[in-house]
């Protein structure tokens, strides 16, 4: 038997899943399916890992009802300071100051435990009765001009198109002959959680290093850490590779050197995990009813934090074009999607990617420009508010 729908979607991770609840909630069946058993991913201890939602963001998870379903409470970032330094040494005294309220809004966006996301999407997934999941699950994708044949098992199923959600590897994009280009920063990123002595006051810090950004970012406390925040910094793969070696007790002081004493006393909570970092972007967005999202179409440094971000605006901009569409799949659809989000990809991969390699160096000439540079844009308000309104994805 074969069972049609209007768009299937191979990947149920954040962007896969709230893409999918997004649709369903517009009145479009959706199928999707994923390798991984979802309830898994649901990580019930807090583990320290949190995903920073920019404010033009927020609206997917609107309209996928998963805004309302989170368990836990988001943590909004009121302002953002942007300091330049040396690992155990004060910061610059040209700093950077970023506060949402000179841009009339009341958060830059929120900084969410990946575990309370992942509780949401779940939560909807099972739901919402437009959705028809399968995890774990492998899915077997064929595709012509007329539609999408996929495969799950001895099931069939019908689509006017497939949306490849399936992350770098994408084997959906590599079916399809789509070229990848990729960068190697030589770098790795370190995640945890801190509690810590004094409240953050809604504040997130983003430190350059010559080992590459540090960033600490507001989380929601609970009654047994009340001042909790998350820790994301980058640093060369050796350096790293140290650091993962290392026993709270030796790791805990390399975090203070990095982030200074604002905070107050501070100790580790949840895991540590390591990542080694590149980016990448593809050729195409589409092809024959096949349409790239997320990280199976690029993927950025997380310098600025925005890589879940613009897969979001790219599943907002599906969300729209598919609106009043009678055919998901036609080539002028398609052609719509690429040109609406690749050129706006494809800017904030060569920003971060020049961001990191101008902040990553101890070279003094170019410390020097980089501070003077942060000095000007704080006395510039109009290129400060676009600054500003780039952060919150707008």
């Amino acid at each position: 038997m074969t069972f049609s729908h209007d768009i299937a979607i191979i990947g149920a991770g954040p962007v896969g899943g709230a893409l999918a609840c997004a649709l369903a909630a517009q009145g479009k069946t959706v199928l999707l399916v994923d390798r991984a058993a979802l309830p898994p991913m649901e990580h019930p201890d807090f583990d320290g890992r949190a995903y920073a939602i920019a404010a033009g963001c927020k609206r997917l998870l609107d309209m996928a009802g998963l805004w309302e379903a989170l368990p836990f409470a988001p943590c909004p970032i009121e302002k953002i300071d942007v300091t330049d330094g040396k690992v155990g040494r004060p910061a610059s005294p040209l700093q950077l100051h970023f506060n949402a309220g000179d841009v009339g809004e009341g958060a830059f966006g929120w900084i969410i435990e990946a575990r309370s996301l992942r509780i949401a999407i779940n939560q909807r997934l099972r739901a919402t009765p437009g959705v028809t999941l399968r995890a774990p699950a492998a899915a077997q994708v064929s595709r012509d001009a007329h539609g999408v044949r996929v495969t799950v098992g001895e099931e069939v199923f019908t689509a006017g198109l497939v949306v490849a959600a399936d992350g770098r590897g994408s084997q959906l994009r590599g079916q399809a002959g789509i070229a990848v280009t990729r960068l190697n920063y030589g770098q790795s990123a370190v995640v945890c959680a801190i509690a810590h002595e004094k409240p953050h006051e809604g504040v997130a810090l983003e430190h350059f290093l010559p080992g590459g950004p540090f960033a600490q970012l507001p989380m929601t406390g609970t009654p047994a850490h009340p001042h909790l925040s998350a820790i994301v910094f980058t640093d060369r793969h050796e350096t790293v590779k140290r650091l993962a070696a290392m026993d709270d007790s030796r790791f805990l002081p390399e975090v203070r050197k990095r982030l200074g004493e604002h905070l107050g006393e501070v100790r580790l909570v949840g895991r540590r995990w390591t990542y080694p970092l590149s980016a990448m972007y593809a050729a195409r967005y589409y092809d024959t009813r096949l349409a790239l999202i997320g990280d199976a179409a690029h993927g950025v440094h997380p310098i600025a934090g925005q890589g879940l971000n613009l897969g979001l605006l790219d599943a907002v901009a599906l969300v729209e074009l598919l609106a009043g569409a009678a055919d998901c799949g036609t080539p002028e659809l398609l052609a719509a999607y690429q040109a609406a989000r690749r050129p706006a990809n494809m800017l904030m991969l060569v920003a971060t990617d020049a961001l990191d390699r101008l902040f990553s160096t101890n070279n003094p000439l170019l410390r020097l420009a980089r501070d003077a540079g942060l000095a000007a844009v704080e006395r510039m308000p109009r290129l400060k508010r676009r600054f500003m309104l780039t952060a919150m994805g707008r």
